[in-house]
């Protein structure tokens, strides 16, 4: 067969095989560890979507890993105190050094919260705290609404991807795909400009 026929023969299959390479990259991006793990930061953030989040940016934060921490897209009735008592902590403990960040509801809206924060603060270096079949998709925004800090990722495995069962889950594979999907709404910019402070809704 040559090589011009064995062209034709795959040019109708071929967008279908670059989604599933594509796919199986997203794969391993989304399994990845922490990304220098014992680097300490100028700051932590952390995208809500779970209580293990909150919980690990706080430990990084009382291990000494940053000087603040924002958790961005909290619900408007959560408070220091709540997080606080969580974290074991008294709200002394974390008042100057945890910030609430109470308007994002997208990731796109996270990215926007963070990128004030940061500028705020004069954060050179962010450590971010998200799921991992998450943090690709973050990343991306993160990383076009503040190019000059350095984003160092801190995936989490939620507890019902941790369980012995997962692979074998529809929903499981359900869920890694409508975010890999959406990865790639982001990567090919279909995701619309940054929104700013006040305007999550996209």
């Amino acid at each position: 067969m040559s090589r011009r026929r064995l062209a034709l023969l795959l040019l109708p299959v071929l967008p279908g095989l670059l989604l599933v390479l594509g796919f199986v990259h997203f794969l391993a991006l989304a399994a990845a560890g922490p990304a220098e793990p014992e680097r300490p930061t100028d700051g932590i953030a952390v995208l809500t979507g779970g209580a293990e989040r909150v919980e690990t940016g706080l430990r990084l934060l009382r291990e000494g890993r940053a000087r603040v921490l924002l958790v961005s897209g909290v619900h408007r009735d959560v408070t220091l105190a709540d997080l606080a008592h969580r974290a074991a902590l008294g709200p002394g403990d974390l008042a100057g050094r945890v910030a609430l960040g109470h308007e994002a509801t997208t990731t796109r809206g996270n990215a926007a919260e963070i990128a004030a924060w940061a500028r705020a603060e004069h954060l050179r270096s962010i450590r971010v705290v998200t799921a991992g079949y998450h943090m690709p998709r973050a990343l991306l925004e993160l990383r076009r609404a503040l190019p000059e800090v350095a984003l160092l990722p801190h995936p989490m495995l939620p507890a019902t991807l941790r369980d012995a069962g997962a692979a074998g889950r529809l929903r499981t594979w359900s869920l890694l795909l409508r975010e890999y999907l959406k990865y790639l709404a982001v990567r090919a910019g279909l995701s619309g400009p940054a929104p700013g402070p006040l305007d999550t809704r996209s």
